[in-house]
């Protein structure tokens, strides 16, 4: 592709910078919400989610809600490579976004793919209003990577399905309207098929959530308890015992959000880090941030072909996989870079700390993108089999139904 913008691209880039300093907050949306995930005080966090769903009703009053669904869901009907604009303008001024990146940036693409008119009109809207957050209830406790392998039912009751069953690492479930949830209904099937993707209200009784603190100190995460959840049966996304289409279409858009996760850390805050600590002139910290300011120019440009396939109407193809496996070991990388520079310092933490423990965090928190979306290994097993066509692993409970595989 040319990486040049065409005359019509740098028009739209200009249009995007003209709406977005018109209609930013004074505060850009909270200077320290761009490590929301880091937030361990209840009031902050949903301080953060308010000025989420604010920013989010702005930008849908001014028609720039989404930039790729179609108009008559509420977005722009553009390209990949325009939101790939948009986006990177907004980050320079916004960081109140995160708590829609399951909904519009997963759940959303899942429901206009698969979803009924009904489905589309009653939870599309909603979400580009920024009126309605979701969460991902996919992994299990025993079902994790192997996605295929999960234990929560689902058993029809006339109208309605009851679900009994365990989710865990559901980020924001604790502040989340609706979810997107995997069960099993029917066991006689291979454990890739007799699955069912629900669209279920995180207010229906039965629903426990309870957190999970991280390393960080954060409760970003969850695991979630369904105890006899009634769902109705006309919340099912893509027929019963089909959901595995459904649910590529939501971790093929997963990868390709983490994957374009780079804007987190810029490379001029690495360098001040640098000067800070008087690193600057070490010649193996130099060395160091010459491989990480590499390893960001190839970020962008796998950045680049993500955009070039949804700007054609694909769907991210292995090539989210390779970028989500790229930016997991670029985190890991530059969190054990941070941690040089730091010194001893980087046993700190919070007040004490310098930036208030923002470095300690970049390498604790890599395990977050290195295990959420897929672990790397299971990135890695996508690119050889997908990619690079290498014999698949060999699978014994191919084709076994899924009640005869030893738990």
């Amino acid at each position: 592709m040319d990486f040049d913008e065409t005359p019509q691209e740098a028009a739209f880039r200009a249009e995007c910078i003209e709406w977005l300093d018109a209609n930013v907050p004074a505060d850009g949306g909270g200077a320290r919400d761009q490590t929301a995930i880091t937030i361990s005080d209840p009031d902050v966090e949903n301080a953060y989610v308010a000025r989420c769903k604010a920013w989010q009703r702005t930008k849908y009053d001014g028609s720039w809600g989404s930039i790729t669904w179609p108009t008559e869901y509420g977005g722009k009907g553009l390209s990949g490579i325009h939101e790939g604009i948009f986006k990177e303008e907004e980050a320079k001024r916004v960081a109140a976004t995160g708590v829609f990146a399951v909904g519009i940036g997963m759940a959303g693409p899942t429901i206009i793919g698969h979803g009924t008119d009904a489905q589309k009109e009653r939870f599309l809207p909603a979400m580009l209003k920024g009126e309605e957050v979701w969460c991902q209830l996919f992994s299990e406790p025993v079902a994790g990577s192997d996605l295929g392998g999960l234990r929560t039912t689902a058993v029809r009751d006339g109208d309605e399905w009851v679900v009994n069953g365990q989710k865990v690492w559901t980020s924001g479930a604790q502040y989340s309207d609706w979810g997107i949830l995997l069960t099993r209904t029917d066991p006689d099937q291979p454990k890739h098929r007799g699955i069912t993707y629900f669209l279920v209200d995180m207010n229906t009784p039965g629903i426990e959530v309870r957190p999970l603190v991280q390393i960080t100190g954060a409760a970003h995460f969850n695991e979630v308890f369904l105890s006899d959840v009634r769902i109705p049966h006309e919340n099912i996304l893509g027929g019963v015992n089909t959901g595995w289409g459904p649910i590529m279409t939501t971790l093929s858009n997963e990868r390709a959000l983490i994957g374009g996760s780079n804007a987190r850390t810029r490379f001029n805050e690495l360098v001040k880090l640098a000067q800070q600590t008087g690193t600057d002139q070490d010649p193996v910290i130099r060395q160091e941030l010459a491989k990480t300011y590499t390893r960001m120019e190839i970020l962008k440009y796998q950045g680049y072909r993500v955009r070039t396939a949804t700007s054609r109407g694909e769907l991210p193809g292995p090539e989210s996989s390779t970028m989500k496996l790229a930016i997991s070991l670029h985190f890991g990388e530059m969190g054990d870079l941070v941690m040089a520079m730091s010194g001893a310092a980087g046993m700190l933490h919070g007040d004490n700390a310098r930036d208030e423990g923002r470095w300690q965090y970049e390498f604790l928190g890599q395990w977050a993108s290195r295990i959420g979306g897929g672990t790397d290994n299971i990135q890695r097993n996508t690119i050889g089999e997908k990619v690079l066509g290498l014999p698949p692993d060999i699978r014994v409970d191919k084709g076994v139904p899924f009640r005869d595989i030893p738990s």
